[in-house]
């Protein structure tokens, strides 16, 4: 990753496990300055214990991303250096349901960190990187958001919503000088997943997808991770206007409890395994 274009800071919202921490252990080894920023503290002191070891320079902030004053807390930690890299990984959807039947707690949470937080963090750190003129952002996004599944319907609503909106910020930033990527992922081994008791044995591995999205930062607006199966889901499920109901009906993201089997037969779909 090229730090005299975006760093020497970067920050990583989602970034104490998972996805997030193999950004900040890829960015670390190519000598970034980190902050790492995630809801549960140990986390993040295990992180960031794990890579002042390895000299690197870390700050980490423990805050609710789904709380109005989230970017004002950030912001304590970042005011007084350059970040010239924004990555955006948080968003996992934790509770499946109705939307009828759901708390109001759980989608107005999913749409504050999806939604308003991607907006609200790449408007402000994108706004000094266009002073600048130079630094990356890079929001991650899920191959959810191409259909509305039900029982996920904020969940879905707000990737779409992240796609679309990166595409436009990059039609935006692309002739200021900074870079801006989706970066939509598919099924992946993180501890979150583990969590939610979903198998992982054909999931992609976070590193790969952070792997793909440092080194696809220049090749927005849009990358679909590589995991075999991923492209053609999204082909899929993309298909006619005329069609969408059978769409959702025999592509809505499946019930925990399916979702190896569903991961298998993508796999062999595309040829991974025999």
């Amino acid at each position: 990753m090229d730090l005299a274009k975006y760093g020497p800071w970067a920050l990583i919202i989602g970034g104490s496990e998972g996805v997030g921490a193999s950004f900040a252990r890829q960015l670390a080894a190519d000598g970034f300055k980190l902050v790492l920023v995630a809801r549960k503290l140990r986390p993040l002191e295990e992180l960031k214990a794990e890579l002042d070891g390895e000299g690197a320079e870390i700050r980490i902030v423990s805050a609710d991303l789904s709380q109005p004053d989230v970017l004002e807390k950030v912001r304590e930690a970042t005011d007084d250096v350059e970040v010239g890299l924004l990555v955006y990984n948080a968003g996992a959807n934790n509770t499946r349901g109705l939307i009828v039947e759901l708390p109001h707690e759980v989608p107005d949470s999913v749409i504050a960190i999806n939604v308003h937080g991607q907006v609200n963090f790449s408007r402000h750190y994108g706004a000094m990187m266009v002073e600048r003129g130079q630094g990356g952002i890079i929001l991650t996004g899920s191959l959810g958001g191409y259909l509305g599944s039900p029982t996920l319907a904020a969940y879905c609503a707000s990737k779409a919503f992240s796609r679309i909106y990166t595409e436009a910020l990059w039609g935006e930033m692309q002739p200021l000088g900074v870079d801006v990527l989706h970066l939509n992922i598919g099924f992946t081994a993180t501890p979150a997943m583990e969590r939610l008791g979903m198998p992982i044995e054909f999931a992609e591995t976070p590193d790969a997808v952070a792997r793909e999205g440092l080194e696809n930062i220049t090749n927005g607006p849009l990358h679909i991770v590589s995991t075999p199966g991923n492209e053609d889901q999204v082909r899929r499920v993309g298909g006619p206007l005329d069609d969408r109901g059978a769409l959702v009906k025999d592509n809505a993201i499946p019930p925990r409890e399916e979702t190896a089997q569903a991961a298998q037969q993508q796999a062999e779909n595309a040829g991974k395994v025999g």
